[in-house]
């Protein structure tokens, strides 16, 4: 197989666009198309094709650009061993602002100070943090996943329940959980249409006969908890959120707990940097969780 082939191979999977790929590559169309053209000749099936106006890749396409990528990251490595007098890992981790946020930030300051290697980091949703991983742009990945999909190997990391944050002289504020008939006629901040989260509380709400209305849409639970501080809403958010002074969440027993999963590809080779940052993950992952009392 044509190495130099598979790499440039990457490349334009990352375009999707011959003219900018072959610029990358500071080669001509015509010799990238060669290139490409005498890959899929030798591999003997086709690794893109046209939809329409746009390219996209086969399945034996992204299996290929995700080789590339390991070939690409395989070369730059080798390179920086060579530069230097000690090997520091190299390692992507693709995950959730709300991840980030709230659930892994002692477990990557953790790594981080044990200088077990140095750590890229990806924000991503859901799809996009799978899509890394399968596209090889990450070695890890975390986000609440309802099944494993084929190629990649999971567990979890943390199960976490889902809220209602309302200002602390909201009328709900002294009960210690809730039922869905109590968001009856509530103004809620959600997030977009298209966002799973809105789709599961909307079709949960439906199902339960509780008549709602939007106050606001707003990405992500920063912002969501934020204009319930200013009094536009009341908003349903994961339990790790952190609440400012003069807001309280109160349990939704209800609505579904959403399982977050460590998830990587299957059979992938673990350095001791990718081993060690695993390990803080799992150490860290019910940090957020309130601690019992003695």
């Amino acid at each position: 197989m044509n190495l130099d082939a598979v790499v440039s191979f990457a490349v334009f999977a990352d375009h999707l666009n011959i003219s900018a790929a072959a610029r990358q590559l500071h080669i001509s169309q015509p010799a990238l198309h060669v290139k490409l053209r005498k890959l899929s000749e030798q591999l003997g099936r086709p690794l893109y094709r046209r939809v329409g106006g746009k390219l996209e890749l086969t399945a034996q396409g992204l299996q290929v650009a995700r080789f590339g990528r390991e070939i690409q990251t395989q070369t730059r490595g080798f390179a920086e061993q060579l530069e230097a007098d000690f090997r520091t890992d190299n390692i992507s981790l693709a995950a959730g602002e709300g991840a980030y946020l709230y659930l892994l930030g002692p477990a990557i300051q953790a790594f981080l100070d044990s200088d077990c290697g140095r750590v890229r980091l990806l924000t991503a949703n859901r799809e996009g943090s799978i899509d890394s991983v399968l596209g090889g742009h990450a070695q890890l990945g975390v986000a609440p996943l309802e099944s494993v999909p084929d190629g990649v190997s999971a567990q979890t990391l943390t199960e976490v329940e889902q809220m209602l944050v309302v200002p602390s002289s909201h009328r709900l504020a002294s009960r210690r959980r809730l039922k869905l008939k109590d968001l009856s006629e509530c103004d809620l901040v959600v997030p977009p249409q298209d966002r799973p989260h809105r789709q599961m509380l909307a079709r949960l709400l439906q199902s339960a006969g509780v008549p709602w209305k939007v106050a606001v849409e707003a990405n992500g639970w920063e912002l969501m908890i934020r204009f319930v501080q200013m009094g536009v809403g009341v908003a349903v958010v994961n339990s790790y959120c952190t609440l400012p002074k003069g807001l309280t969440g109160i349990p939704l027993p209800e609505l579904p707990s959403l399982r977050y999963h460590l998830f990587h590809l299957s059979g992938a080779p673990r350095s001791n940097g990718l081993s060690a940052l695993i390990s803080q993950l799992l150490h860290h992952a019910d940090h957020w969780k309130p601690k019992p009392r003695a």
